[in-house]
């Protein structure tokens, strides 16, 4: 199993802003005007779906490749939808559109949709994960 080390900082830009680094890699992270942030960067809700969207789109990219079809581009658009306070036992709900281009059968589209499932990042949303909190 791959570790992978992110680490998240506050930025000094307004009470939310944050500096996310992984390797050589700087992101930015931030909530809405509307929620008290500055909407420096996307919510961590936002970088979550990029995530998964990201893990789709390079896991289609490696089978089609694989494969040898046609795909010459694709995109994923994605929504996550949290249910109210109030109800409890009411799980988040993910929704992915895929837009495929290219010279595809209609067997090799719905097989590239099959496969969408089974990106990492979607196999953990739907199987879980354990999480441990220690101070450092």
């Amino acid at each position: 199993m791959k570790d992978r080390i992110v680490t998240v900082s506050e930025s000094g830009n307004g009470p939310f802003g944050q500096f996310i680094t992984t390797g050589h890699h700087v992101l930015g992270a931030d909530e809405l005007e509307s929620l008290g942030g500055r909407d420096t960067g996307p919510d961590p809700y936002e970088l979550l779906l990029g995530g998964l969207g990201a893990c789709t789109a390079m896991t289609l990219r490696l089978y089609a490749d694989k494969h040898k079809w046609p795909l010459e581009h694709v995109e994923v658009t994605l929504r996550h939808a949290r249910p109210a306070a109030h109800q409890s036992g009411v799980k988040d709900s993910f929704e992915r559109k895929i837009k495929l281009k290219g010279d595809l059968t209609e067997e090799q589209r719905l097989k590239l949709v099959e496969i969408a499932g089974r990106c990492p990042v979607s196999r953990t949303l739907e199987h879980g994960a354990e999480m441990e909190t220690a101070l450092a």
